[in-house]
């Protein structure tokens, strides 16, 4: 009995050392404070510019929030009982402000306890529409914009869980809404369900080769709760509340109005449902009605996609990207594939798009065909529209000058690029809202116009450029040299000469400003919001630039602790904060796209916090992983991996800030298994923090993150990126957490539980932390202070304080 008893308490102590029961800590004042600087409005602004809309909400949600009730159906988040995203950020108040007046005005009478989304403009822009959640459902409000007042069109009945649920008729006196049907029936309870037999899944051969999705269907239960959950009803309701029955209730996904408003484009889910892939993979169909509910035609009817060819660029054969030019009143516009839609045929163009005009019963007429994947089009007029596509095999992006109206007519190629490669980006053409209320180019005669980021070698100077699209010959209209400022183009009102701009500095929060290029006019504050991160403001910050030992350059913003006297060279601990990036090119991996001059934004998952604790922070480190011609970037990954940490470090230590032995790395996502790696196959670090990742390849064997091929065709590589499979050399501590939600594709929960297994067997100094009813990304405000808090414990105790012995000077790789 005595034996027994002290087998008991030895059990009961290893227990407790295995697990602890925490409440939700708190972070230390320093970086309390930070986490509760108030959140700035998010602003929308008229097309004339003539209103600016402000929408304030919190930063963070509540654990309460997050733990209403979820389904995870087919790829969604829904609270059944609201009929909404579960994951949905609300907006709590509305405000108004006229161009010139200096202050905002409250919108009157909003919802009590507003929970407001889906923010959607009228056609004239007079009016705004938007959801509000209550604790029974869903309303339907709308603001008038003149008189800033507020008034609800439905009760808590729409349906918003297959989302494109507020949809404005042309005159902009009444709305196309999803609704409840009346005869949805109650859902399973999938916990007290009686089973009715297996479930079973078959293949009839085909090969289908899909990422690992998750909230999947998993059985008959679920198909019948995701049937109830995405049927509604379409509803015709006036803006004095009444309503009209449009179509009568069916699994509605999009809608679309043509331009000019008389004809609606509807798809619909159709079964079978599928337990491999998400809904919008699912068999649907694609009608056209009048905007009176009249059936036109059925546009298309699509089967279910389980098995595409292998490849990031594979698509499914047949009429895809259906959608309404923007230039005419109602005409469609698709695409097709020419390569069977397998990127193993090779053929002179991929892809070709035609257009359908009303009221679509004639034979579609081609338009162009273009070398790579469609991308997209900006629609100009009858003579001009400009087409994209892109091939992500080798980074490749051509731009397209056509004639809608003469299809024979050769396009012209006016940019053919490396889409990394951002110093050679021409910008994006400058649209506006035509007489239909639709974004067209916005042209001059022959001229369009451009706004790019404009990034340099010798650092990012934004510009605005007149190109005149017959003779593609530019001229510079603007470019931005604001000393210690960095200034974004947000768009230019060619006919007002407004160029509309977002100017910030490290200290100064970013705000909108008018700015004239050609008549010179005087700049225009429109908005004035001040720093919340008081603490931050004279923090030393400075983007350096550093080799790799091949020679490739590599960038990172560094950060000095708060009140640090940049004159003495005091070793102090570092964090370093990255994320992989894969290129094909040394040319487009090597490029800077950092400004100094940008805004400390400390958000809820940066290192920057720490600069209020004495450590200095290497955010953004550049860390590409190259793969030039037939070589792929993950056949050296950890090699590269390895070189570019080495660098960052040695870089910052020859500036004399930092102490070597006292430097550790962090990372979230593809960043987190960037952690593990290093920590597994380098001793640069002396602790690590990863969150939310992926550490065994072999739980993703058909391809994850830019890899392409599948397990059973790189299975060497599978193996070697994986730190599961090299736990036994993780002698680093390493912090893992982890949302027990998790949706992101690839990162389940399960690998890092399964990995904590792994490194605890194996006798690692290893925590996990799995957080509650969080996903990929954290969003109770419980939950980023209890991350902040543990994070802060585990450098302060193994980075700050860490115990370090005199190690050699290496390459950085274990031996």
């Amino acid at each position: 009995m005595k034996k027994l008893s002290v087998l008991l308490t030895f059990l009961f102590i290893v227990f407790l050392n295995a697990q602890e029961k925490l409440t939700y800590q708190k972070p230390s004042e320093e970086i309390l404070q930070l986490v509760d600087a108030p959140l700035a409005p998010s602003v929308r602004l008229a097309d004339d510019g003539s209103y600016m809309v402000l929408l304030y909400r919190n930063q963070y949600k509540s654990i309460a929030e997050l733990s209403e009730k979820e389904m995870r159906l087919a790829g969604l988040r829904i609270n059944p009982k609201t009929n909404i995203g579960s994951r949905t950020n609300y907006y709590n108040n509305v405000k108004v402000q006229k161009k010139g007046d200096d202050q905002a005005v409250q919108v009157e009478g909003l919802p009590k306890n507003a929970r407001l989304a889906n923010y959607s403009w009228s056609p004239d822009q007079s009016k705004v529409a938007m959801t509000n959640t209550t604790q029974d459902g869903v309303e339907l409000w709308i603001i008038d914009i003149a008189s800033a007042s507020a008034k609800k069109l439905t009760g808590p009945n729409m349906n918003v869980n297959m989302r494109d649920a507020i949809n404005w008729f042309k005159d902009g006196q009444s709305i196309l809404v999803k609704l409840l049907p009346e005869n949805r029936m109650p859902l399973i309870n999938a916990s007290e369900a009686v089973p009715q037999g297996p479930t079973i899944s078959s293949n009839d051969g085909k090969k289908a080769q899909n990422r690992t999705y998750q909230d999947l269907l998993k059985n008959p239960n679920d198909e019948f709760n995701f049937e109830q959950l995405a049927r509604s009803t379409l509803y015709r309701v006036a803006l004095d509340g009444s309503k009209k029955l449009w179509k009568k209730a069916d699994l509605y996904s999009s809608i679309g109005f043509s331009p000019d408003g008389n004809y609606v484009m509807v798809t619909t889910i159709e079964k079978p449902f599928s337990y491999l892939v998400p809904y919008y993979r699912f068999p649907f169909t694609t009608n056209i009605y009048k905007n009176d509910g009249g059936l036109v035609t059925t546009l298309l009817e699509v089967p279910l996609i389980e098995d595409l060819p292998k490849g990031f660029m594979a698509v499914r054969t047949g009429m895809r990207n259906v959608n309404w030019r923007n230039d005419r009143p109602s005409t469609l516009y698709y695409t097709e594939a020419l390569d069977g839609g397998d990127p193993e045929n090779e053929v002179e163009y991929r892809d070709e798009i035609f257009e359908l005009e009303a009221p679509f019963t004639a034979n579609p007429k081609s338009l162009l065909k273009i070398k790579n994947r469609f991308r997209w089009i900006n629609w100009g007029n009858d003579k001009m529209a400009i087409a994209y596509d892109y091939w992500w095999n080798n980074r490749n992006t051509k731009t397209y000058l056509f004639n809608p109206s003469y299809g024979e007519e050769t396009p012209k190629i006016i940019s053919d690029r490396n889409y990394q490669d951002r110093y050679s980006d021409p910008g994006r053409f400058v649209t506006k809202r035509n007489k239909n209320g639709v974004q067209v180019l916005a042209l001059k005669g022959n001229d369009a116009y451009l706004l790019g980021d404009g990034f340099t070698e010798s650092g990012q100077f934004p510009f605005a450029d007149k190109i005149n699209l017959k003779t593609q010959k530019k001229i510079r209209l603007y470019t931005s040299k604001l000393e210690g400022k960095k200034e974004r183009l947000i768009d230019y009102n060619i006919d007002k000469d407004e160029l509309l701009a977002l100017i910030e500095s490290p200290n100064e929060f970013p705000n909108f400003y008018f700015k004239s290029l050609v008549k010179k006019k005087a700049t225009v504050q429109l908005t004035d919001f001040e720093n919340p991160f008081k603490s931050l403001q004279n923090v030393h910050k400075e983007v350096i630039t550093y080799n790799r030992e091949d020679g490739l350059e590599l960038t990172g913003t560094l950060y000095l602790p708060v009140g640090h006297d940049t004159s003495k060279k005091e070793k102090m601990p570092m964090i370093l904060w990255a994320y992989p990036r894969e290129y094909k090119d040394k040319n487009s991996a090597s490029q800077n796209t950092q400004n100094p001059n940008e805004f400390t934004y400390p958000y809820w998952g940066s290192p920057i916090y720490w600069v209020t604790k004495g450590y200095v922070v290497l955010d953004d480190a550049a860390f590409p992983i190259i793969g030039e011609g037939d070589e792929q970037p993950n056949d050296t990954f950890r090699t590269q991996l390895v070189a570019n940490a080495k660098a960052a470090i040695d870089a910052v230590d020859a500036l004399g800030y930092i102490d070597k032995d006292r430097v550790a790395v962090g990372g979230h996502s593809y960043g987190a298994f960037m952690v593990a790696n290093l920590l597994s196959h380098s001793d640069l670090f002396a602790a690590g923090i990863a969150r939310s990742g992926a550490y065994n390849r072999t739980l993703t064997p058909f391809g994850f993150q830019s890899e392409e091929r599948n397990y059973w065709e790189a299975p060497e590589v599978y193996y070697t990126m994986s730190p599961f499979m090299h736990a036994e050399k993780m002698k680093t501590p390493l912090l893992l957490i982890h949302g027990e939600a998790d949706n992101n594709s690839g990162t389940y929960p399960m690998q890092s539980e399964r990995y904590f297994n792994a490194l605890k067997g194996l006798g690692a100094t290893v925590r996990l932390v799995m957080l509650p009813k969080e996903s990929h990304g954290y969003r109770a405000k419980e939950s980023i202070l209890h991350l902040l808090w543990e994070q802060d414990q585990w450098l302060e105790k193994y980075t700050k304080n860490a115990e370090t012995a005199p190690v050699e000077e290496s390459s950085g790789q274990k031996r």
